[in-house]
């Protein structure tokens, strides 16, 4: 009994020790992916990457429709469709429509 109550005490003086040392959310600065958010215009992306991943993935869907796997084709042009609603999106997000 002894040896659980030191543990249980020593582990809520870190707990604690953690809480006060720890910066107020307001006090946060932004790092990171947050920072891209933080800046406007600072995200970057390759369209034509996104086109080349999109028409792989409908060449794909061809060849399992081919091979017979259209459970497999259907979620290969779903990933696609999803790829191209994305590019749409950025397009969209350029041009301020």
């Amino acid at each position: 009994m002894r040896r659980r109550i030191s543990t249980f005490a020593v582990t809520a003086a870190m707990a604690g020790g953690v809480l006060f040392a720890a910066l107020p959310a307001h006090a946060a600065t932004t790092t990171g992916s947050h920072a891209a958010v933080a800046r406007a215009g600072s995200i970057h992306v390759n369209l034509d990457e996104l086109r080349q991943q999109s028409a792989d993935l409908k060449a794909k869907a061809n060849r399992l429709d081919q091979d017979g796997e259209h459970e497999a084709a259907e979620r290969a042009r779903a990933e696609a469709r999803a790829i191209d609603n994305q590019i749409k999106a950025y397009e969209n997000a350029e041009n301020n429509v």
